[in-house]
C-alpha cells in the first residue's frame, strides 16, 4: 500500500538581513523572505548577494527555505539587469522567485516562481490560470475572506500562501496607485510614500467637511493568530508574516509566536506536516501585543464589516493597560493593576490624535510620567514600548537544535562512531585505537555518555547513545570523534538538502514556454501593470487582445483609479448604501491640493479612489 504524502505545512517569516534572517530560522521559521540589491518591494530592505548565499546555507541546514522578492515592476531598460540578479540569487541558493511582472516568466528562469500577492491573486479564476502556467505558488490578497479562499481552493490545487500577521494595505495589492498619484515614488516599484496613512478630509460634492482631518483609509494590523486552525483546513500551506521592514525583536517575538500555535494546530491533523526540521529554544514568552502593531484584528476573514480601521492614529498603540482614574502632582493612578516600568513607552489619544510620552518612575499605585500634556481622568493608556519584554527578547539565547542519536563501537585495533540525525542522515567516523578492557564498566559508560552527550555550540542535540563492547579510551579520543562526526554530519545535510518542486503544477523552465493558458480578460487596463516588451508578449500569447500602458508609465495619475479596496469608507462610518444611508451623493477625499472621489461598487462591495485632483 503506498502511504499518502502529507501536505507540509511551513511558517514563513520575514528578513530583513542576515542577521534577521538568521533569527527567524532559530525561532523556528520554515521559510524566510528576502530581498537582494533591487527589485524587490521594499526599497529600504535590500541585501547583498553574498548574504543572501549565507543565509541559504544556514537555512538549508534545518531544511528551511529560503525566497527572494523580485515583486516590483520592471521598465524595458531594467530587463536584462534583472535576469542577472535572479541568475544570481539562483546561483546563490535561493529555492524561489517571488514575482509580480510577467516578464520573469518569459525569461525562462530554472526556478519555481511565486505568484506575489501583488498578481493580484483574488478569483479563482485569476489563480487557476497562474497555476495552468506553472507558477508554483500563489499569495493571496489579504483582504480575501474565509469563503473566498475555499472558493479559490476548490478550483484549483496550487500551493497557497496567506498573509497571518503584520500591515495591511487598504488597497488590493498591486492595483494601488495611491503614492503615484502624489508623487514619483510607486509602491510597484517598492517605493511606497503610504500615503494612505496620513489624515484627510471626507467631503460631500458640495464642499462641505463631513469628517476633517482623520486616517480615513489606516486599517489596523492583522492578526490570524486564532484562526490558524481554520486556515489549514482551508488549504493554506505557507502561513505568511508580514515585516521586512521589522527589527530583530519584532522577528524573534512573533516567529516564536506563530511557531507555538501552528506547531499546535498541525499535531491535531493527520494530513499535514511541517515542512522544516528542528527545535527551537527560546528564554523569553512571546506576546503579539508587546511588540509592533497598529492594533489588531481578522480584518475581513469573517467577510465584509465594519470596525476595522483607525481613525485617529496609523501610529502603534501597543496593549491597553488600562483608564486614567487619578491625577496630581505625584503622577496618575490606572483603573487596574499594571505592570508598567519605568523607561516604558506609553501613549494616548487626546484631542483626536496620539500622544505620546514615557514612564520616569513608579511610586506605589502611581505612574510618573515625562511630560503630562492631555493626560486626564477617563484617558485610555497604551503601552507601545516595554523595555523589560524587549530587553528580555533581544537578550534572550536563541537555539535550534537537530536531534542525533550515536553509536559507538570498540573494535579490536579502532573505535568508531556512527552518528544518525532525526531525517536518517547517517555518518560515520573512526579512529585507529588499541583500546584495553576497562575494569569498571559502570563507570566507564557513564564517563563515555557524559562526553558524547556533549555537543556545544553545534546544531546538534544528542537524543540516544549507544555503546557496544565497552572498552577503555581517553575521553580525547572520544571527544575527537564526536566533534569529527557532528561537523560530517553538519555537511551531509547540506550535501543531501533537495531543492523541492513546491507544486506538482511546476513546469522546469525547459519547457515552461511551451504552457499557455487563456488569460481571464480579454483587455488589460491601466491597472493591470504591463510595463514592458516581455510581459506584453506574455499577455499576448495567453489570449489577451488590447493591452493598455501601466500607469507606472505614465506621467499622471488623473483621472484614473489609483485605489480598489475591499475596505469601504462608508461601511466604516455606518453609511453603506445597501443600509439605506443618511449620506447621499458624491463623497471625496481632500488633503491639500489632492482630491480623490470616492465610487462605491455596492454588487462587488468595494471601494475605488479616482484622482480628480485637477478637475
Amino acid at each position: 500500500m503506498i502511504r499518502e504524502q502529507k501536505r507540509k505545512i511551513e511558517l514563513l517569516a520575514p528578513a530583513k538581513d542576515l542577521v534577521t534572517a538568521i533569527d527567524a530560522i532559530d525561532c523556528g521559521a520554515d521559510a524566510v523572505y528576502i530581498g537582494a540589491g533591487k527589485f524587490g518591494a521594499r526599497h529600504s530592505a535590500t541585501n547583498p548577494i553574498e548574504d543572501i548565499a549565507r543565509v541559504a546555507e544556514y537555512a538549508h541546514l534545518y531544511g528551511v527555505k529560503v525566497y527572494a522578492t523580485l515583486n516590483t515592476l520592471l521598465f524595458d531598460d531594467e530587463l536584462e539587469e534583472a535576469r542577472e540578479q535572479a541568475l544570481a540569487l539562483i546561483k546563490a541558493g535561493v529555492d524561489a522567485l517571488i514575482v509580480q511582472d510577467m516578464a520573469y516568466w518569459q525569461m525562462n528562469l530554472p526556478i519555481p516562481l511565486h505568484a506575489s500577492t501583488q498578481t493580484n491573486c483574488v478569483t479563482p479564476e485569476k489563480v487557476k490560470f497562474l497555476e495552468d502556467m506553472g507558477f508554483a505558488r500563489a499569495i493571496l490578497e489579504r483582504s480575501l475572506s474565509k469563503n473566498e479562499i475555499a472558493e479559490i481552493r476548490r478550483a484549483t490545487h496550487i500551493e497557497l500562501e496567506a498573509f497571518v500577521h503584520g500591515a495591511i494595505c487598504v488597497s488590493q495589492s498591486g492595483r494601488c496607485f495611491f503614492s503615484r498619484s502624489t508623487s514619483e515614488r510607486s509602491g510597484n516599484r517598492g517605493e511606497c510614500s503610504q500615503p494612505c496613512r496620513l489624515e484627510y478630509d471626507l467631503c460631500n460634492d458640495k464642499g462641505e467637511i463631513i469628517i476633517k482631518s482623520k486616517h480615513l483609509l489606516s486599517v489596523r494590523d492583522l492578526d490570524l493568530s486564532a484562526r490558524l486552525g481554520e486556515m489549514l483546513d482551508l488549504g493554506i500551506s505557507s502561513f505568511k508574516i508580514e515585516g521586512r521592514l521589522k527589527d530583530r525583536t519584532y522577528v524573534r517575538n512573533i516567529v516564536s509566536l506563530y511557531r507555538r500555535l501552528l506547531d499546535k494546530e498541525i499535531a491535531k491533523r493527520d494530513d499535514v506536516e511541517r515542512s522544516s526540521v528542528g527545535r527551537s529554544a527560546i528564554e523569553f514568552e512571546p506576546n503579539a501585543s508587546r511588540t509592533f502593531t497598529r492594533g489588531a484584528g481578522e480584518y475581513l476573514f469573517d467577510g465584509k464589516r465594519r470596525g476595522v480601521a483607525s481613525f485617529d492614529t496609523p501610529k502603534a498603540m501597543g496593549e491597553r493597560v488600562g483608564k486614567i482614574l487619578r491625577v496630581d502632582r505625584r503622577g496618575v493612578v490606572l483603573d487596574c493593576k499594571h505592570d508598567l516600568a519605568t523607561g516604558d513607552g506609553v501613549c494616548f489619544i487626546s484631542n483626536g490624535a496620539l500622544v505620546g510620552t514615557n514612564v520616569v518612575g513608579i511610586e506605589g499605585e502611581r505612574i510618573q510620567l515625562n511630560r503630562y500634556d492631555g493626560v486626564a481622568v477617563e484617558v485610555e493608556l497604551f503601552r507601545n514600548y516595554n523595555r523589560l519584554f524587549s530587553q528580555a527578547v533581544e537578550r534572550s539565547r536563541v537555539k535550534r537544535t537537530i536531534s542525533v542519536d550515536l553509536r559507538l563501537i570498540f573494535r579490536e585495533d579502532c573505535i568508531e562512531l556512527v552518528a544518525i540525525d532525526e531525517t536518517g542522515i547517517e555518518q560515520t567516523v573512526s579512529v585507529e585505537y588499541a583500546s584495553e578492557e576497562v575494569r569498571d564498566k559502570a563507570k566507564g559508560e557513564e564517563a563515555l555518555r557524559r562526553q558524547l552527550s556533549r555537543s556545544g555550540d553545534t546544531m546538534f542535540e544528542v537524543r540516544n547513545i549507544e555503546i557496544e563492547n565497552i572498552r577503555f579510551a581517553p575521553m580525547s579520543v572520544v571527544a575527537g570523534l564526536r566533534r569529527e562526526a557532528l561537523e560530517k554530519l553538519e555537511m551531509g545535510r547540506l550535501a543531501d538538502y533537495q531543492f523541492e518542486l513546491h507544486s506538482a503544477s511546476y513546469i522546469d523552465s525547459t519547457n515552461r514556454r511551451e504552457r499557455r493558458a487563456q488569460y481571464p480578460s480579454k483587455i488589460l487596463t491601466p491597472q493591470d501593470n504591463v510595463t514592458n516588451h516581455l510581459a506584453r508578449e506574455f499577455y499576448t500569447a495567453c489570449g489577451v487582445e488590447e493591452i493598455a500602458e501601466g500607469l507606472d508609465c505614465r506621467a499622471t495619475t488623473e483621472g484614473e483609479q489609483v485605489v480598489i479596496s475591499d475596505y469601504c469608507i462608508r461601511r466604516e462610518i455606518g453609511e453603506c448604501l445597501k443600509e439605506r444611508p443618511r449620506l447621499k451623493g458624491e463623497l471625496y477625499l481632500e488633503r491639500g491640493t489632492k482630491k480623490y472621489r470616492l465610487c462605491f461598487d455596492c454588487k462587488a462591495c468595494q471601494m475605488r479612489l479616482i484622482d480628480v485632483s485637477h478637475e
